[in-house]
């Protein structure tokens, strides 16, 4: 096995662990709920909350985009092309 093969195993194996202690943490820390509204798993959706509370925790006035909405279109097209593009990279450098 070479050094680069190695280290890659190797920084693989961190990220999966930090990212399974990071997710244990947040599960037992209840991070990311809104007390006193748990709808069970579905509590960080906002479609399961009661349409009369909704105003109550949503401030929709908060955030006002000043982007054009075609800006965020060829953004996520160009995102969605050059992840196409590495994938095929990755899977030519097999063969």
């Amino acid at each position: 096995m070479s050094r680069k093969n190695i280290v890659f195993k190797v920084i693989t194996i961190v990220v999966v662990v930090i990212t399974l202690v990071l997710a244990i943490y947040i599960m037992l820390n209840r991070r990311g709920v809104v007390e006193g509204y748990d709808f069970g798993a579905g509590a960080y959706y906002y479609a399961d909350i009661p349409t009369e509370q909704y105003s109550e925790i949503i401030n929709e006035d908060a955030y006002q985009p000043t982007t054009p909405k075609w800006v965020y279109y060829v953004l996520f097209f160009a995102w969605g092309w050059l992840m196409w593009r590495l994938w095929l990279w990755i899977d030519g450098r097999k063969n």
